[in-house]
């Protein structure tokens, strides 16, 4: 068996762990969530809930992974094998997700491509991205985004994913930035930013709560085995909590940031329509390469931007393929090459159906929705919310908040830790049902969230 690989300190794992948070969800989910709950009122509700809820789930789990120095599976069988279900859960999770996340990590290289060989103008029209993903192109740009993404876990934790993010972040948060005061700038944009920021509590309700509360799950990489692996990577002497507070930093700025490249794009253009905020992925796709097309510097912008997205969408994916690994190294005690040629192989059949789905498998169904969104539902509606409330009742009841405790404070006195057995052991379990039954109320059209 080989040694177990760590980060070489506490940026590594900050620029890692951060980079597994931010991606797709921030860019293109939390914009639209955030117009259609109020803009600044689900802005702050989500703040509020990031160090609180937050917070207390990624203590709980990179404190497990560093304890016991294994990935998901191991980590909750060393602890107590009656509770080592968990793990297998949490494990499945990132091997269904990599699949369908990659596939739209396909879309993305496609229009940065087009992007950047000057098809900006193209990509502006309403029937590209329809007629992108409704044929057999989308089955290429999957296979040679997955084929990255192993790539750089192939080479490791310290080679491949630190040296990769210690890149990556830096230059993902300058993009935002520099597009953020850009769009700013633009004619009617400033409409936009004060429906963002500014909080008006007559549009609070709770679905505010609940959907700031699916997003955060989503955004944070919780309860999907990721933090716990990443934390099995982390040396007994940084500080968990300290790292911990510098993540949320990194996720909610840019997820904030990328709020601001979005929603004040969309007032410019469409005038703060609902219809044009309340698009969801598509908007993405669809919204802004008009946007783009229809101002000046915009095929510039256009690229920027995607580059963006391509840089936060490969930091996740990044990670959770590294979780996979690391779940199959521990469990079958293989190296590294074997396992990650075995990941890419069953992400490369999961992922088939996804990139086809809207095209020439168009007319298959499972619940009535195509492969991508079923797998969406099933992976962050179902068994994440399952997973982290098995979590919650394990640590708050089983293990006892007080192992975790011991754990934080190897490096560091825990100064949250009053919040941190509250949350756990009362607050948490109940939200994450909440979310749950609305999930899957949402999905058979009982209750629109």
């Amino acid at each position: 068996m080989e040694k177990r690989s760590s980060f070489t300190g506490k940026i590594g794992f900050v620029l890692a762990a951060a980079g597994s948070a931010v991606g797709l969800g921030n860019i293109w989910r939390f914009p639209y969530l955030a117009a259609k709950y109020g803009g600044g009122i689900f802005l702050l509700v989500y703040i509020i809930l990031a160090v609180t809820f937050g917070f207390s789930l990624m203590v709980a789990e990179i404190a497990i992974g560093r304890k016991t120095g294994l990935s998901c599976v191991g980590a909750f069988a060393k602890l107590n094998k009656k509770f080592s279900f968990i793990g297998y859960l949490g494990a499945l999770i990132p091997m269904l997700i990599l699949p369908y996340y990659s596939v739209i990590g396909g879309w993305v290289m496609k229009y940065l491509a087009a992007f950047i060989s000057g098809g900006g103008k193209d990509a502006a029209a309403n029937e590209y991205f329809g007629s992108f993903i409704s044929g057999t192109s989308p089955l290429l740009w999957f296979v040679i985004y997955i084929a990255i993404t192993m790539l750089v876990v192939l080479f490791g934790v310290e080679k491949g994913i630190e040296k990769v993010s210690k890149i990556m972040m830096p230059v993902l948060i300058a993009l935002s930035i520099f597009i953020a005061v850009y769009v700013m700038f633009l004619d009617g944009a400033w409409e936009g930013v004060i429906y963002y920021i500014k909080p008006d509590f007559s549009k609070f309700s709770i679905m505010t709560v609940i959907a700031a509360m699916g997003q955060l799950f989503y955004s944070m990489s919780l309860a999907m085995g990721i933090m716990i692996t990443y934390g099995s990577y982390m040396k007994k002497e940084v500080s968990i909590e300290g790292s911990i507070h510098q993540i949320e930093i990194f996720d909610t700025g840019i997820a904030f940031l990328a709020g601001l490249m979005i929603i004040p794009a969309v007032f410019v253009f469409h005038g703060g329509e609902q219809s044009a905020l309340g698009k969801g992925p598509s908007l993405m796709f669809e919204t802004l390469p008009k946007v783009f097309d229809a101002i000046k510097g915009g095929q510039v912008l256009g690229t920027l931007f995607f580059v963006l997205v391509l840089l936060a969408a490969l930091t996740s994916s990044i990670s959770l393929a590294e979780t996979v690994v690391s779940v199959i190294q521990d469990k079958f005690k293989i190296n590294r090459k074997i396992t990650c040629l075995i990941v890419l192989g069953i992400s490369l059949l999961l992922g088939l159906p996804s990139a086809l789905g809207y095209g020439v498998l168009g007319g298959v169904k499972i619940i009535g929705l195509q492969f991508l969104d079923f797998f969406d539902f099933l992976t962050n509606s179902i068994l994440m919310p399952i997973v982290a409330i098995f979590t919650c009742i394990f640590i708050g009841f089983i293990l006892k908040p007080k192992a975790i405790i011991d754990e934080v404070e190897v490096s560091a006195p825990f100064k949250g830790k009053k919040l941190f057995v509250v949350v756990i052991k009362y607050i948490a379990p109940i939200f994450l049902v909440a979310i749950l039954v609305s999930s899957v109320l949402d999905v058979f059209g009982i209750v629109k969230i």
